[in-house]
């Protein structure tokens, strides 16, 4: 029996009635709880200070009941993964928002997908199924199949007899009253070339005492596309959840497969993945400095990120052959060898890099209008960082010693990672500040890797199985989630949670006390994905 076990036994004593206990593909630990007796364990994992970081919904698994609900814990100081199962046989259960306020969304995301009402959850609100969905109009359950769509018109898409305008279910946004309160809609259409989002926000004079964000506008079924495909076949779908993350996520999923079928990646492999990951958290984290100097008017000093994020792609280029590096993952290490020669190069380059870059911040630094527009703007409180399940620079910059790497080491991170770059006061220069460590961080570290790099294969051989496994990954947000479980040798479940999921509740938090005109500036500092969000 190791630690975590021995913990959770104290925790719940017999005052649970644990019906299963198991390890996963490698470090998790499956329990299955009485039904009756859900409610009391997260209550027990609450005050034992368990953090709920993934909730989601699985049809016939395992074959142990019509529906089973999987609550995804992790505990600090603890490496191993805690995942409750509860296996239903009604579309009626208790809601555990009361205990954790994580599950707000997932609950409502698990209505929408599966037709499961969770009995206590103050918001009954559609998620991603917007208004024009018939009600019971459930796409991940099994009974409803992929197919090709018909009618394409050149305003709307419809599913015959399954989906139809006007059923009812307006979303009614929350409405705050008072004197002089008054509300602004923006979006879900914006002025530059981003995705769709709503943000709802109620204001008096200037400053926003009030902000509801509604997503999933374009809702593209990639869990339910996933379905039934090999899991090869589903590296791109991977891929393509968040286009800046391509690394991450489908390291993510290559990963959790890779625990079902108990590949052994190559040494080399695992050092080229990590520097290919370190070099998408980079050029992200160039994009979101640069994109916060831009929303407070100053794009002289954010024109150098700019160019040295431009050189980082061209540089992602000639190392896999594609800006944002994709296609060059795959089950059991690489599609293809990373050439010595161009890791070299790009050794040398990194260290003109590190003296731009310097130059860069030091620029911003220096400006005291800028520092006066990043400080104290965009508050995230540290309180809120667990019921919220906040993670990635949003956390470290509201002094969270968070970090996956560090956490649930996965890869070779283990090995590498150092303590977490933090700051304190939770405003946007402490996002700005942790993004710019981080940085030199991952520079530092991909020339370690480059230097030691070892030679051999780049990919595994493997035989294909049945399972499931989860990954927990840091990408450049912050923690991401994948479940596959694979069943006849396809797919049969596949679950993402990015950080922008949860992430994207923090900033109703921050921007309330601002002023409208700080609110792009706060939503830059955090850079979510809106696909990442809507999958």
């Amino acid at each position: 029996m190791n630690a975590f076990t021995h913990k959770l036994e104290e925790i719940f004593g017999n005052k649970v009635t644990v019906l299963e206990m198991s390890g996963g593909c490698n470090n998790e630990v499956f329990i299955r709880v009485k039904e009756d007796d859900v409610e009391k364990a997260a209550s027990m994992l609450s005050k034992a200070d368990f953090v709920l970081i993934a909730m989601f919904c699985e049809e016939g698994f395992q074959n142990k009941g019509k529906f089973s609900i999987f609550y995804v814990f992790e505990k600090k100081s603890y490496n191993k993964i805690l995942v409750l199962v509860r296996d239903i046989s009604s579309n009626n259960i208790s809601s555990v928002t009361g205990i954790f306020p994580a599950a707000f969304w997932y609950e409502r995301e698990i209505m929408d997908g599966f037709g499961i009402n969770f009995n206590g959850n103050p918001d009954k609100r559609r998620l991603f199924l917007h208004e024009w969905y018939q009600n019971e109009f459930h796409p991940l359950l099994k009974s409803f199949k992929n197919r090709k769509i018909e009618n394409i018109g050149p305003r709307k898409i419809e599913f015959k007899k399954e989906m139809e305008e006007n059923t009812g279910n307006d979303y009614e946004f929350k409405e705050m009253k008072g004197d002089g309160v008054y509300q602004i809609p923006v979006g879900p259409i914006h002025a530059g070339i981003i995705e769709p989002g709503h943000f709802r926000f109620s204001v008096i004079g200037e400053v926003i005492y009030n902000l509801e964000i509604r997503m999933f506008y374009k809702h593209r079924g990639i869990e339910k596309f996933a379905e039934e495909k090999k899991a090869e076949d589903a590296i791109a779908i991977a891929e393509s959840i968040s286009g800046d993350e391509s690394v991450a996520n489908s390291t993510a999923f290559c990963t959790a497969v890779e625990k079902i079928y108990m590949a052994d990646v190559p040494k080399r492999a695992l050092h080229l993945r990590t520097i290919l990951l370190e070099l998408e958290r980079i050029y992200s984290h160039l994009g979101d400095l640069a994109g916060m100097i831009i929303d407070v008017g100053f794009p002289a000093g954010a024109s150098q990120f700019f160019i040295l994020r431009e050189e980082i792609l061209r540089m992602n280029n000639k190392l896999t052959g594609s800006r944002f590096m994709k296609n060059i993952l795959t089950i059991g290490g690489l599609k293809k060898e990373v050439k010595n020669d161009a890791l070299i190069r790009a050794n040398h380059y990194f260290n003109k890099f590190l003296g731009e870059f310097h130059k860069a911040v030091k620029v911003v630094h220096t400006t005291a209008s800028v520092i006066d527009r990043l400080e104290t703007t965009g508050i995230i409180r540290k309180d809120l960082i667990k019921c919220l399940n906040i993670t990635g620079p949003a956390a470290r910059g509201s002094g969270a010693a968070i970090d996956t790497r560090i956490d649930h080491p996965y890869g070779i991170y283990g090995k590498i990672m150092q303590a977490p770059k933090i700051r304190y006061a939770g405003d946007v220069l402490s996002r700005f500040e942790v993004k710019t460590e981080e940085t030199i961080e991952s520079v530092k570290m991909i020339q370690n890797l480059i230097n030691t790099v070892p030679e051999g294969n780049v990919n595994a051989e493997y035989t294909p199985k049945d399972g499931f496994g989860l990954c927990i990954l840091e990408a450049p947000r912050g923690q991401s989630i994948h479940w596959v479980d694979i069943k006849d040798g396809k797919i049969y479940r596949y679950k993402i949670r990015t950080a922008s999921f949860c992430n994207w509740q923090a900033i109703e938090h921050a921007v309330l006390g601002n002023i409208v005109p700080d609110f792009p500036l706060i939503n830059k500092s955090l850079n979510l994905s809106y696909a990442g969000t809507d999958l």
